[in-house]
């Protein structure tokens, strides 16, 4: 399974992003993707993450009513749409994913993701 993260940029605080996540070499039926970001220094932070099963999602509350996470089950890629960026929001943001042959609900427990991609950065600044 490759991870491949795209769309980050710099951009203007209250500005708008969105992520793109793609993972190929899926071959389970069920599967979740999480939206991870990390600064210097500082342990990776669980952003957002969305499960293949029903849908189900799970939003740190720093980002919750700014960012939305969703998906593309056919193309096996998750997005993040990213509102009302704040400086804050700089990070290097990593894409987790992991697949099962059951239905499984995840969570934003970096530990819980098999598969991760390189980062790809988001600079907020004026």
């Amino acid at each position: 399974v490759q991870v491949v993260e795209s769309g980050g940029g710099l951009v203007q605080p209250g500005d708008s992003l969105r992520l793109a996540c793609t993972a190929s070499g899926f071959t389970l039926d069920y599967y979740a993707i999480g939206w991870f970001r990390q600064t210097p220094g500082k342990e990776r932070e669980g952003v957002s993450s969305i499960n293949s099963v029903d849908g189900s999602t799970h939003y740190a509350d720093s980002v919750k009513g700014r960012f939305t996470i969703s998906k593309d089950d056919a193309k096996k890629m998750a997005y993040l749409e990213m509102n009302s960026l704040k400086p804050e929001d700089t990070a290097v943001y990593l894409c987790g994913a992991i697949e099962s042959p059951w239905p499984i609900r995840v969570d934003l427990g970096a530990s819980t993701y098999h598969y991760w991609g390189q980062g790809t950065q988001v600079t907020v600044s004026s």
